[in-house]
């Protein structure tokens, strides 16, 4: 039976999700390299997104947890073998360690039961199975305009062919040059320890809601099944929910808004302590990545507004949420002028609350974040008020 969570119970879960996202305390999984990878082990993927305005967000969110990251790392990883690219709810970076549970996926690929764009050209398929055996990696360009218009090799039909192939787990990428992807046979890029079978429906509701309860402190039926249209799986979730209940793991919880959560009952009894430094997140930061959850646990309505019409955006194209401490402090509007070595600061919008405690922290952070992008100096915008364009000393 559910109970209604304290005030008190509260504050601990949001503590405990700023822990789990490991944003509470600097170098929460090392440095360098294998920090990167303990990293992504941990949060169970990095959403690659093509959105350049900042660092890629793929980038950002791994450089919001382990100090002098360089994403030359994340491309050792992948060629390793200790990372691969596939779909988590989004296009992701995920430990190779996780292959499997990408297999439902592909699976359901493979029986046509996810839907592509066009029809399947087997032919074309194996033609390009053929060809990257015989020659290694390629690229979709690679493919292109071999035979004119209307050819085996035209760019369509052989995009299209790639993508399906990579989907249903046949092809893996094996590297990227650039942000163009180059395609290996699966064979040739998991390691030989790789393990590859499917999970049953039990098995993948285990994995997406341990994933909650490390990340998230508790999830929802929604949460744990998002995006994933599968009513054998939510059936499953909803099954092992109720068992881990009945054996006291989780307690079913009302939030103040409202909503039904099951928390990890261990994270109700202590609150892990969160540093008072800003971090400027990405867009597709796992923190912020499901909008019902964020408003539930930080009461911070947050919403990516790059797929807005620009006349009903509030905020801005790309705006960035300002973590502080165990709130959210606001958004930042800037942009990344690489050539220029600049970061223009377009806005700044705080949410209502204390007024003093963040203003060096949050210098600190946007002084940080602009030497991360290679923009050293850092422009205010007029339309940014006085008392903000005068923290950075503009």
């Amino acid at each position: 039976m559910a109970v209604t969570a304290t005030r008190q119970q509260e504050a601990r879960l949001r503590r405990a999700i700023i822990a789990g996202q490991g944003l509470h305390r600097q170098a929460p999984y090392g440095r360098g390299k294998a920090g990167a990878l303990a990293a992504l082990t941990h949060l169970g993927y990095s959403q690659i997104d093509t959105i350049s305005v900042v660092e890629r967000a793929h980038h950002h969110v791994l450089r919001s947890r382990v100090p002098g990251y360089a994403p030359r790392w994340l491309d050792d990883l992948v060629r390793e073998g200790k990372v691969f690219e596939y779909w988590f709810h989004a296009a992701a970076y995920l430990p190779m360690s996780d292959y499997r549970f990408a297999r439902p996926r592909m699976d359901a690929v493979r029986r046509g039961e996810m839907h592509f764009r066009g029809a399947r050209d087997r032919k074309l398929m194996r033609r390009i199975v053929d060809r990257i055996r015989a020659e290694g990696p390629l690229a979709a360009s690679d493919f292109e305009g071999q035979r004119g218009p209307g050819g085996w090799w035209a760019w369509k039909p052989a995009k299209q062919a790639l993508e399906i192939l990579f989907f249903q787990g046949d092809l893996m990428v094996a590297e990227r040059r650039g942000f163009a992807k180059r395609y290996d046979l699966a064979e040739r890029v998991l390691p030989g320890n790789t393990v590859t079978r499917a999970p049953t429906h039990r098995e993948y509701a285990r994995h997406l809601i341990d994933h909650g309860l490390r990340l998230y402190a508790g999830t929802t039926v929604p949460e744990a099944g998002y995006l994933r249209r599968s009513a054998p799986l939510r059936d499953a979730i909803k099954a092992e929910l109720k068992d881990r209940t009945a054996s006291g793991e989780l307690a079913e919880l009302v939030m103040s808004d409202g909503s039904c959560r099951w928390v990890d009952a261990a994270r109700l009894g202590s609150a892990p302590r969160v540093s008072r430094k800003v971090h400027i997140l990405s867009p597709f930061d796992p923190l912020v990545i499901q909008r019902a959850r964020t408003r539930t646990h930080f009461a911070f309505d947050y919403q990516i507004e790059c797929y807005v019409p620009a006349p009903k955006r509030q905020f801005g194209y790309f705006c960035l949420p300002l973590l502080h401490g165990d709130q959210f402090l606001g958004r930042l509007d800037c942009k990344a002028n690489r050539a220029q070595q600049s970061l223009t600061v377009r806005g700044i919008f705080l949410e209502p609350g204390d007024k003093d405690s963040w203003r060096q922290p949050l210098r600190d952070a946007v002084t940080a974040f602009a030497q991360a992008q290679g923009c050293p100096d850092i422009e205010c915008a007029k339309s940014v008020p006085a008392a903000l364009r005068s923290l950075f000393a503009i």
